[in-house]
């Protein structure tokens, strides 16, 4: 069985939907609630090196303390924002999907599709009523 992780905010909508995609295509991943099991700073540059992102790219303003801490001034370095994510877990964007095929950040949700070794195994519509998959497992 193919093995997939995701770190997941089940109160986020791209989250759920990100989880469902996964199990549209067969597959139980392994899931980690990371607000309530933060990932490591080893384990999130490790994410980062994969995706060739930067930390600035996972880092969430909306609903978090990213204003408060002033985290969009130039003035702070990756290994500062790791530290700030590390106090403040909600600061990392969600869901981080890591399958044998690479790691994602998956917003929007589809992006998903880019690394899931299988295929969708049959329709899929989004919580807002989007259709991402048609009745014959392919991407609309």
């Amino acid at each position: 069985m193919t093995k997939i992780t995701i770190y997941h905010n089940p109160a986020c909508g791209t989250s759920r939907n990100v989880l469902a995609l996964i199990r549209n295509s067969g597959v139980e991943p392994t899931v980690i609630e990371y607000l309530k099991n933060p990932p490591s700073t080893e384990q999130i540059q490790s994410w980062l090196s994969a995706m060739g992102a930067s930390v600035r790219e996972v880092l969430r303003e909306k609903g978090t303390p990213y204003a408060e801490l002033d985290l969009g001034n130039a003035k702070w370095t990756d290994e500062e924002l790791l530290a700030f994510i590390q106090q403040h877990p909600i600061l990392l964007n969600r869901p981080i999907v890591v399958t044998p095929l690479g790691v994602r950040l998956c917003r929007p949700s589809e992006m998903v599709l880019d690394i899931l070794p299988d295929p969708q195994q049959g329709s899929f519509v989004k919580e807002d009523g989007e259709v991402v998959i048609d009745a014959k497992g392919r991407r609309v």
